[in-house]
């Protein structure tokens, strides 16, 4: 395979496939790490393809006021779980499997353990 066959399979992607831009950019850097690294060919550089439209979606982020709504709809254990997501940052399941001994209300900290 060539630079030709390349830029035709990329503008496939984008075309028939309809991939997004960054699987569309995975997807040449995938090829230059393979041509360059493994192969250790040198391809024509710049590669001209037809490039995968950029998402217009932008996440929906609540303003504090609607957080706070949403805190003071809850009650008990999950209400202290989602203060917990929300003010700590701690990942689902982190919080599932916090422990009593893992909150040091002296240095008001969470111990995470086994976090990857």
């Amino acid at each position: 395979m060539g630079a030709a066959e390349i830029e035709a399979f990329l503008t496939h992607l984008a075309k028939n496939e309809n991939v997004s831009s960054s699987t569309q950019n995975q997807a040449l850097n995938a090829l230059l790490f393979l041509y360059r690294n493994v192969l250790q060919i040198d391809l024509a550089i710049p590669i001209h393809v037809l490039r995968a439209k950029r998402s217009e979606y932008l996440p929906t982020v609540l303003s504090k006021d609607e957080v706070a709504r949403v805190l003071l709809g809850m009650q008990g254990l999950h209400q202290l779980m989602a203060k917990l997501l929300y003010g700590s940052g701690l990942r689902l399941m982190k919080c599932l499997r916090l422990r009593v001994e893992d909150i040091d209300f002296e240095q008001s900290q969470i111990i995470v353990r086994e976090a990857v």
